[in-house]
């Protein structure tokens, strides 16, 4: 039975390419057939790299049924998983996040969740010393860079630079050229809705039995996602009766100026600023000077 890969809904860059780089390892090193998935549309930056590398873009499905051999890639929540999760065969593991806990397993599996930036710098260890297609090369260097903004992100560690770099070099690649090409991508927004802009790399979070959306675009552009800023606010409150959540939160992330601009729709936001960041909102916006990571400086933070 073929081994499903995938990371979490709304897939950014790493919860794309990390599902594609387990599953080459899975059927050339371990000889177990396996296929990357996507859990929803991936986002601009992902559909570039996709093509970039001429890697085929992996189905999207809607569930996992009964007993389906899984490996779960850059995401532990149960929230961010397919609603039948736990009764699928779960075989392991591998991921960044603090661990959340609501999964069940079959038996013992492996289970790699490092501290480190991104998934793919954590594959790339446990793949070893092997040849590797420059293409699944290109894969790791893009969800590294990706992850960590080009190392600008608070979450990069030693070990995340380390691989990037070798990887780099491997594929001839100055670092600086590729990732301003990728963050160019990322920030061509043009396409979507506001609720997708909405939901586009969103996780579900709650504070004191208040239930958010933490949103986060980032960009090298911040005034083309703000010259929007009325009509998403004005679909937050339909994403957030949809989504079956209490308000969403969307960080505009410069990736260059190294700040975020948090959108203050109402008196919530505005305390949710004040409390979580010591910011005092007087209008629809506050900047954050410095915030770029959800994981290490925004969701840690929230307060209401």
């Amino acid at each position: 039975m073929t081994t499903q890969v995938f990371g979490h809904k709304s897939p950014d860059t790493d919860s794309t390419g990390s599902p594609i780089i387990w599953a080459w390892y899975l059927n050339e090193v371990k000889g177990t057939a396996a296929e990357p998935k996507l859990l929803g549309e991936p986002n601009t930056e992902a559909a570039w790299f996709l093509n970039r590398w001429d890697l085929p873009r992996p189905a999207i499905i809607e569930d996992v049924a009964e007993g389906a051999p899984v490996v779960i890639v850059d995401t532990n929540n149960p929230a961010e998983l397919p609603a039948s999760i736990n009764d699928a065969d779960i075989q392991a593991i591998i991921d960044h996040h603090a661990l959340v806990g609501g999964l069940k397993t079959k038996g013992p599996i492996q289970i790699d969740i490092r501290p480190v930036a991104c998934t793919a710098t954590i594959m790339y260890d446990l793949i070893g010393d092997i040849d590797i297609p420059e293409a699944i090369k290109g894969a790791m260097l893009t969800c590294i860079l990706s992850d960590t903004l080009e190392f600008r992100s608070p979450t990069t560690t030693d070990f995340d630079r380390e691989v990037a770099e070798k990887l780099a070099a491997d594929l001839g690649i100055d670092i600086p050229s590729y990732a301003a090409e990728m963050f160019a991508a990322k920030s061509d927004v043009s396409s979507f809705s506001d609720a997708e802009l909405l939901r586009m790399d969103s996780k579900e979070y709650e504070v004191d039995g208040t239930k958010f959306r933490v949103s986060v675009l980032e960009t090298t552009s911040p005034a083309t996602v703000l010259d929007r800023k009325a009509s998403l606010m004005d679909s937050m409150s339909t994403v957030a009766s949809e989504d079956g959540v209490d308000q969403v939160l969307l960080f505009v992330v410069d990736i260059l100026n190294e700040e975020s601009t948090l959108l203050v729709p109402n008196d919530l936001v505005k305390s949710v600023a004040a409390k979580s960041f010591e910011a005092n909102a007087e209008g629809d916006t506050v900047v954050l000077p410095g915030v770029v990571s959800r994981k290490k400086q925004i969701i840690p933070n929230l307060k209401v």
